[in-house]
């Protein structure tokens, strides 16, 4: 797993720092070959998801594929997506593995995978996205907070 959670971070490096527009796993170079100063500072901006803020949150994911939906994040791991404007609902699993969010979403006959690394700065996270184990899209993921009961 740890060798997945390296791939995912070095990934979503590639494609934010704008060194590659979105890269398979094969096509990764080796960290060694990456400049460590601009991982490094990227790294510095990232952090890790904690139970509580996922645990029967929502969040809004939007994707460069052109796609908007709400997800919700329940406490027993399984999570119900919907388009944001018409409500079409698809269901999931979801996951925390070392601090990191891990999506498994089915539409029909499609699976999509990702794994959402937490920003330090903002609650609007990041993502590369996989559909039906190909890469499909950089993703999106922003905190939808409720809202506040008055007295």
């Amino acid at each position: 797993m740890q060798k997945q959670v390296n791939n995912a971070y070095l990934q979503l490096f590639m494609r934010e720092s704008k060194t590659a527009a979105m890269l398979t796993l094969d096509k990764l170079p080796d960290v060694s070959d990456v400049d460590a100063i601009a991982l490094f500072d990227w790294m510095a901006s990232k952090r890790s998801f904690s139970a509580s803020e996922l645990k029967g949150h929502r969040y809004i994911k939007t994707c460069s594929a052109g796609y908007i939906t709400e997800l919700c994040l329940n406490d027993d791991g399984t999570l119900d997506e919907y388009t944001l404007f018409n409500r079409l609902p698809t269901v999931g699993t979801w996951k925390l593995e070392q601090g990191i969010l891990e999506l498994e979403i089915r539409k029909g006959d499609n699976t999509y995978h990702s794994r959402v690394i937490a920003n330090k700065a903002v609650n609007i996270h990041s993502a590369i996205e996989y559909k039906n184990g190909e890469l499909h899209s950089y993703l999106k993921l922003a905190q939808v907070m409720p809202v506040a009961e008055s007295a």
